[in-house]
């Protein structure tokens, strides 16, 4: 099992998701594209992540983990380097959220419903295998959450069987059993959960 994570992204997913690494022994860099904000992030980790740029952690990472907001996925993916993806497994955590507000709780998506994020990305880094997963589940219940003893199902999907089962590995260890979704045309599916999970949460706060 590859045992360096790169995680592209520095907001509280990635700060979440770097920290469950960390804590089931991964060896973590985590990139920002904001300078001003590194000390802040190894203090996040307590020092136990390496922090740097998206191409840093793209670089470092044996598994990449792509967690930014879903407008700045596809200018994320270009900072990270496009090479440094390459053949390697990566998994994407975004949802196509608008820079719009929500309509009665129902968020707005910049994509169709015949397209998803994941596509767009897949075609821009055609060389990487990237894997849909934790962009159905809020931060809070990322790493081995307690849903009274019932063990929470994870959707995936991507092209490449050997980057699916790296992250099957992974949910598995973070608590989650895996439903796999098929190719990446399943994002279309996955991503929607997303704009279902928040509506509880805009109209009465409840996450």
């Amino acid at each position: 099992m590859s045992t360096r994570i790169g995680i592209v992204g520095s907001g509280i997913v990635g700060q979440t998701l770097a920290n469950g690494f960390i804590k089931h022994g991964y060896d973590v860099t985590i990139g920002t594209n904001t300078a001003s904000k590194r000390e802040e992030l190894s203090a996040k980790t307590n020092g136990k992540a390496k922090v740097g740029s998206f191409e840093d952690a793209a670089k470092f990472g044996e598994i990449v983990v792509v967690a930014t907001k879903g407008t700045a996925a596809e200018a994320a993916v270009r900072a990270a380097g496009i090479a440094n993806l390459s053949g390697k497994t990566v998994i994407d955590t975004t949802n196509p959220i608008a820079d719009v507000a929500p309509v009665n709780g129902v968020l707005q998506y910049f994509t169709s419903q015949n397209e998803s994020l994941m596509e767009r990305l897949q075609a821009l880094a055609a060389e990487a295998h990237f894997v849909k997963a934790f962009s159905c589940i809020g931060n809070a219940f990322m790493v081995n959450p307690d849903f009274n003893g019932v063990k929470p199902t994870m959707f995936i999907c991507g092209n490449h069987d050997r980057a699916k089962m790296d992250v099957k590995a992974i949910l598995d260890q973070f608590g989650f059993d895996v439903a796999d979704m098929g190719s990446v045309e399943g994002a279309r599916a996955i991503e929607p959960l997303c704009i279902l999970w928040c509506i509880p949460g805009f109209l009465s706060n409840s996450w």
